[in-house]
């Protein structure tokens, strides 16, 4: 997966799993925080990455959440369970899957073969 993919999917997942109002993602890795505003919902997926400038969306159809990143014109599959999360990134090829626990996203990329437990949630207006 791309870096600025695992950011996106680890900021979705971490919104839905733990149910808080965020509007950015800081990624350990890179250093630096992601923003990312716009709905998030058990039905659908709206937002907008702006460090990239696009639209990144999609609704949930009974199992999974089909999504598609307007920034690399590539699919997104993405399902939750309880505090775990999977998927496919079509635009890479590549699975993922991860945990949530309170505002902290661990991923694992099974085309880099590595883990990133470097996402955190930045809670708006009040702590996490």
């Amino acid at each position: 997966m791309k870096t600025h993919s695992r950011a996106v999917i680890a900021f979705i997942a971490g919104r839905l799993i733990s149910g808080k109002d965020s509007g950015a993602v800081y990624d350990f890795d890179a250093g630096s925080h992601r923003s990312i505003s716009g709905e998030i919902s058990p039905e659908r997926v709206r937002i907008y990455d702006h460090g990239r400038s696009c639209h990144i969306g999609g609704d949930f159809n009974g199992q999974r959440f089909s999504l598609y990143d307007h920034g690399d014109s590539a699919h997104l599959m993405l399902e939750i369970d309880g505090n775990a999360f999977k998927g496919y990134d079509f635009g890479t090829s590549s699975h993922f899957s991860g945990k949530v626990s309170r505002s902290e996203i661990s991923l694992y990329d099974y085309a880099e073969r590595s883990h990133f437990k470097l996402f955190d949630l930045i809670c708006k207006f009040r702590p996490c």
